[in-house]
């Protein structure tokens, strides 16, 4: 096949690069500039998309001896990721951001340009697996394990897409880099948001959004408890950062149990008052089979790398619903709600849905 690698810069999209190579592909790499001004995004270690990554992915491609172009996405990745970011927090939601850049940057505008420039598919670095039946399933790594950031993708995205890190620990990856010679093997991993420089996503979204102080409510007594200078710098769950002016009556912690952004209220109360037993999600997409008729048993996760729950999953046009077996805390909308089938060869992801209430 000829195949275009997504280079990130780190040492999983370049082991992969190496392994489409190893396996017979024509192989074509490809880094994304995804920043307007680079010097705002995080730099070394903390990020991804920086100069650094894109000269890393450079050296990796050389060795490999493969071509290599940078594309710049910057644009597409601003509009659909950053400004979608922004919009969920001022909405009360809790967006993940890099579930909707593999959506619409990575297997949507990537793979849309490559099919258009005549390569098969897209290799990408994930820790995940596709079978030979074009299951999408879970890495054997299960600590890196990133399928559920790839649940929203469709079938006809898959049928598109190599990841061939799925049957390696993330140890045995940095070690075959070293073997293969390149300088990325010891790199660490990316993590936290890319596009905010300083790791501060509550100053990130103040800058965008202004202040706009409410009130902080006691669910149980409807008492005005505290106040905040936004409700988009709250999720639902939190613990930290409150600075009520006025404690519970019994001196328990108080969390976070909702956001209204009509009224600018951020709810709080115990604990046990954030368990969830149902979930519905919106924009359901389904490629672990035939849709299902009815109701089915299988396994939810919520969060990513969060614990998976036992749960009922119904679809009913374009929402899903999830019962689950036992209550979950910390459910936050604007998540994704992952439906999972156990197999011996590994989990299979059924479909996902973005959580709404």
């Amino acid at each position: 096949m000829r195949v275009l690698a997504a280079m990130s810069g780190g040492v999983d999209s370049a082991v992969a690069a190496a392994r489409a190579v190893e396996a017979g592909h024509d192989v074509t790499g490809v880094h994304l500039a995804l920043a307007r001004n680079p010097q705002t995004y995080r730099t070394g270690a903390r990020g991804c998309c920086t100069l650094e990554d894109s000269r890393d992915a450079r050296r990796a491609a050389d060795v490999i001896g493969i071509p290599f172009y940078v594309w710049d996405m910057a644009d597409r990745f601003h509009a659909d990721v950053v400004d979608d970011f922004v919009a969920e927090y001022a909405a009360g939601r809790t967006p993940n951001p890099c579930l909707r850049c593999n959506e619409k940057i990575k297997f949507a505008a990537v793979l849309d340009r490559a099919v258009a420039l005549g390569f098969d598919a897209v290799v990408t670095g994930h820790h995940a697996r596709l079978g030979a039946d074009g299951l999408l399933r879970r890495s054997v790594d299960l600590a890196k394990d990133q399928s559920y950031v790839l649940a929203v993708l469709t079938r006809e995205q898959l049928d598109r897409s190599v990841f061939p890190l799925g049957d390696s620990t993330k140890a045995d990856v940095r070690a075959e880099a070293a073997r293969r010679g390149l300088a990325v093997a010891d790199k660490p991993d990316s993590h936290d948001i890319c596009f905010i420089a300083d790791g501060d996503t509550r100053g990130f979204l103040a800058q965008r959004l202004g202040e706009t102080p409410g009130d902080v409510v006691d669910a149980a007594t409807g008492a005005v408890v505290g106040s905040h200078a936004g409700a988009y710098a709250y999720t639902v769950g939190q613990r930290r950062g409150l600075h009520l002016d006025r404690p519970a009556p019994d001196g328990r912690p108080r969390y976070v149990l909702s956001i209204t952004p009509k009224t600018n209220t951020v709810t709080v109360g115990p604990a046990e008052a954030l368990e969830v037993s149902q979930v519905r999600g919106e924009r359901p997409v389904w490629t672990g089979g035939p849709r299902p008729d009815g109701p089915i048993e299988c396994e939810v996760q919520l969060r990513a790398h969060g614990d998976v729950v036992p749960a009922t999953v119904a679809l009913d046009g374009d929402t899903l619903h999830a019962d689950l077996r036992r209550p979950v805390r910390g459910v936050a909308a604007g998540q994704a709600v992952v439906a999972y089938r156990p197999d011996p060869a590994g989990d299979i992801v059924l479909g996902s849905a973005t959580i709404a209430s």
